[in-house]
């Protein structure tokens, strides 16, 4: 990459760059903290107990002009008469006088139950909790509602007793964890109705203790940030579409072709653009029920490349003439990234993807699914922790090997120390910009889990969680203008003639050697300027 804009660029230029670039950057952090909401909401639900002596699979609504005949608690003299499997749990979503819109982009449910303590109806170990669930919807108020999903799923119900099991405590509540419940991919509909039932015989919900109530809790994404995120993306997408263009054009005016650093570059650009498509502003009119596996691989793609370009940039800067610009030569390297992304590809697609036909399906419902679930992300994560490693070590000789050949600039001609110091700035430069970037990652990832979500500051208030995702979406789109802008070749370079830039691509491939050193490369210079 001989000729590159970082090399060219004036100290007085690349100082305004990077102003600019830190006052986008803080510009994208203060967008989520002052104008988005937080990301998500949370709202509870207590589902309403609904009688239904027929057992007719029907939808029982729990408020409303044809609500469904409820008792308030199983200790009323009607429950008792009442068998376990005439009862049914229902929830309404939203809330009375409230409605869903396609802006919330997806809806999560977790169960929470409230179990009394018994001594004669314990809760058993390693229990499981079948249900009977059945999700419906409307868009009006007076029209019918319209069976959406069936199904019956099992989840393993964790509850412990912070008091000892005595006859003294009956009446006290287990604390049991939340169950994941169902995840929809798009809230394409206003109005949402969840029935639940626990059947119960000899085999089935037997020892899962004494159920008093059943508590829904509703996630979804907040309208104001969705709009937030969409004007974001809308933003980023053609400015490094046109840039990767740009790029692309200037590497193809030079007279030789590409080099695999270049072709990386490129690649980068690509997946920074493909993460950039707004495709949740059509969304909006369809019930896309894929958009989170969408995104999911959106992301993927971004960081599979941004990780094989790290390793790629390092090795060019290392490897000897006969090493590099072959994509072979890192072959475990990128296999190792190819694999871990393929790993959680495959884990997403076993929840995510079946959610596109279930929405009540969870991996982790099962001890076996548990089991391969775990195992995919150990395998994932054991593959980007020796990903890592190699990173480590390749940075570490990479920056031995440039600290080697500053110890002979001094022996150098003025013109030739300039050029080479240029390419010990350029490598050194990205380096600190991709730990400014981990790091600033790491920063806001702490001051996510740490934080209660929002600050106050005077009369206004900071939503933390927001800034996090917009301040890190956007540093890495910055990071990526920044390396495709700065590495593109220069103007300066496309005048000069073909004899010239094989000459200069000469210069470039010895000094970046990493098993020659600067004297050697002078007499090769020095022959090739005679000739």
């Amino acid at each position: 990459m001989a000729g590159a804009i970082i090399e060219n660029m004036s100290t007085k230029k690349l100082v305004f760059l990077g102003f600019f670039i830190f006052v986008l950057q803080v510009l994208s952090i203060m967008v989520g903290a002052l104008v988005a909401p937080s990301p998500t909401s949370a709202i509870r639900y207590l589902a309403t107990k609904c009688i239904d002596h027929h057992r007719a699979r029907g939808w029982l609504v729990p408020w409303g002009s044809n609500r469904c005949q409820q008792i308030h608690s199983f200790d009323e003299p009607l429950a008792k008469t009442l068998d376990a499997n005439d009862i049914v749990f229902s929830v309404h979503v939203p809330l009375p006088n409230k409605q869903m819109s396609p802006w919330f982009q997806y809806m999560l449910a977790v169960l929470q139950f409230d179990v009394a303590f018994k001594m004669i109806n314990q809760i058993e170990d390693d229990v499981i909790i079948t249900i009977d669930a059945g999700l419906a919807f409307r868009d009006d108020l007076r029209s019918e509602w319209t069976s959406k999903f069936r199904s019956v799923v099992q989840r393993p119900l964790r509850c412990i007793l912070s008091v000892p099991k005595t006859y003294e405590n009956e009446g006290r509540f287990y604390h049991c964890d939340a169950i994941p419940f169902m995840e929809l991919g798009s809230v394409a509909h206003k109005y949402f109705l969840i029935n639940l039932r626990l059947p119960v015989n000899d085999t089935v919900n037997a020892g899962i203790g004494e159920i008093k109530d059943i508590h829904v809790v509703g996630i979804h994404q907040n309208g104001g940030f969705t709009k937030v995120w969409i004007s974001m993306k809308t933003v980023f997408s053609p400015w490094i579409l046109v840039e990767t263009a740009w790029y692309w054009h200037r590497i193809r005016l030079m007279a030789r072709p590409p080099v695999l650093l270049e072709k990386v570059i490129l690649a980068l650009g690509i997946s920074m653009a493909f993460l950039n498509v707004p495709l949740e502003c059509l969304s909006l009119g369809f019930e896309w029920t894929w958009m989170l596996l969408f995104e999911d691989a959106q992301q993927g793609v971004f960081y599979s490349t941004l990780f094989c370009f790290w390793i790629i940039f390092c090795g060019e800067h290392l490897m000897d003439q006969s090493q590099r610009n072959r994509l072979s030569t890192y072959w475990w390297q990128v296999g190792l990234v190819m694999f871990g992304s393929f790993i959680l590809l495959i884990f997403d697609l076993s929840e995510r993807g079946v959610h596109l036909t279930n929405p009540f399906y969870s991996v982790w419902a099962s001890e076996v699914g548990t089991k391969v679930a775990v195992t995919f992300i150990i395998v994932a994560g054991i593959s980007v922790c020796l990903y890592f490693l190699s990173l480590c070590v390749m940075v570490r000789c990479v920056f031995r090997n440039i600290g080697g050949k500053m110890q002979q600039l001094p022996a150098m001609p003025e013109a030739r120390r300039l050029r080479y110091k240029g390419i010990i700035f350029r490598f050194k430069f990205l380096m600190l910009v991709t730990l400014a970037c981990a790091a600033m990652t790491v920063v806001f990832f702490i001051l996510n889990q740490v934080s209660e979500g929002h600050w106050h500051w005077g009369d206004y208030t900071l939503q933390v969680h927001s800034a996090f995702l917009t301040g890190i979406y956007g540093m890495w789109n910055l990071y990526v203008f920044t390396i495709i802008f700065l590495y593109a070749p220069s103007h300066k370079h496309n005048r000069t003639t073909s004899g010239e830039s094989q000459q200069t691509d000469v210069v470039e491939s010895q000094l970046t050697a990493g098993e020659q050193g600067p004297t050697e490369t002078y007499r090769i210079t020095g022959k090739v300027a005679a000739e």
